[in-house]
C-alpha cells in the first residue's frame, strides 16, 4: 500500500501544469513579472490551477460534509493568485511549494472567518491539550485514553466522542505547526522563508532547523499508532481512507488518531516555547 500510494501522489504533483511546457511557463513568468501583463497572469493561474484542486481535495477529506468542495477551491484560488503576484522566480524556491502554502493558508483563513467551529468544540480541544500536557509532565510519557478521561473527569466513551467532534470540526494540520504569518497575513512555511544560499542568515536557518528538530522529537514521543498515522499521512501522502486500510480500522477512527496526535503535538510544542 505505502509503496504504491506515494508514487500516485507524486504523479499528481508532476501533472500540475503539464499542459504547459517548461519554456512556455518561463516565458509567462518573465512577461508577467516584467510588464504585469494580465493575460500572462491568467495563463499562469490556469497552468497552476490543479494545485488548488489538489490542496482543496486533501483538506476537504478531513472536513464536515457540509463544507462544499467548490467553496474550498474558490478560497484556494485567492491564495494561488496571491502566490503568483508575490512570487519571485529569481529565488531558489519551487513555485509549487510556495503556492501550496499560500493556497492552504487562504482556505484556512476563510474557514476561520466563517467561525463555523462551535465554541464548545474549541474549548474541548484546549482542555484536551492542557490535560495532555499536564499528564505528560507527571508521567513522562504520552497518557493513555483512560488516563486522559480520568483527568478530564469523563468516561472513555465521552472522550472518544469529544475527539470525534474536534476531528469533524477543527481545521488543524501538522503543517500549521511550522507555519508563520507573513506581512500580508498569509501563512508561509518556515522552510520557505530560508533565504538564498548566497545570502543566508545563519540565525534564521538555525531557527528553522530547531523547529524541525522540536517537531521530530515531539513526534517520536507519540503513541505508536498515532506516530504511524502521522508518518503515513504527512510523509507517505496516504489519505485517511488508505491509512484505515493499512491499519485495519475505519476512516473515522484514523481521523480521531490524527486529531489526537496533532493536539498532543500542539500542547508539547507550546510547552517547549513557554520553557
Amino acid at each position: 500500500m505505502t509503496s504504491e500510494a506515494k508514487p500516485r501522489n507524486e504523479g499528481r504533483a508532476r501533472r500540475i501544469g503539464s499542459e504547459f511546457g517548461d519554456v512556455e511557463l518561463r516565458d509567462l513568468w518573465k512577461k508577467y513579472k516584467a510588464t504585469g501583463d494580465k493575460h500572462a497572469r491568467e495563463r499562469l493561474v490556469l497552468a497552476y490551477s490543479p494545485l488548488v484542486k489538489y490542496v482543496a481535495g486533501k483538506m476537504g477529506s478531513g472536513l464536515p460534509s457540509y463544507v462544499d468542495d467548490a467553496d474550498l477551491i474558490s478560497y484556494g484560488l485567492t491564495g494561488l493568485i496571491s502566490a503568483i503576484e508575490r512570487f519571485e522566480p529569481s529565488r531558489e524556491i519551487k513555485f509549487e511549494t510556495y503556492a501550496m502554502s499560500r493556497i492552504k493558508g487562504s482556505i484556512i483563513d476563510e474557514l476561520r472567518s466563517m467561525d463555523w467551529v462551535p465554541r464548545s468544540v474549541r474549548m474541548k480541544a484546549r482542555e484536551f491539550e492542557r490535560a495532555n500536557a499536564k499528564l505528560e509532565h507527571k508521567l513522562h510519557r504520552a497518557p493513555t485514553d483512560q488516563e486522559l478521561a480520568e483527568e478530564l473527569d469523563v468516561s472513555t466513551e465521552e472522550l472518544q466522542e469529544h475527539i470525534q467532534q474536534i476531528s469533524n470540526s477543527a481545521v488543524i494540520a501538522l503543517d500549521e505547526l511550522w507555519s508563520v504569518s507573513d506581512s500580508s497575513g498569509g501563512q508561509v512555511s518556515l522552510l520557505d522563508t530560508l533565504e538564498d544560499p548566497n545570502a543566508a542568515d545563519p540565525e534564521k536557518s538555525y531557527d528553522a532547523v530547531n523547529v524541525k528538530e522540536q517537531i521530530a522529537e515531539a513526534i517520536s514521543r507519540l503513541p505508536e499508532r498515532e506516530k504511524l498515522v502521522v508518518a503515513l499521512y504527512y510523509y507517505e501522502n496516504l489519505t485517511l481512507r488508505e491509512i484505515g486500510e493499512v491499519l485495519g480500522v475505519t476512516e473515522s477512527r484514523v481521523s480521531q488518531l490524527h486529531t489526537k496526535a496533532v493536539l498532543r503535538l500542539k500542547s508539547r510544542l507550546q510547552d517547549d516555547i513557554e520553557l
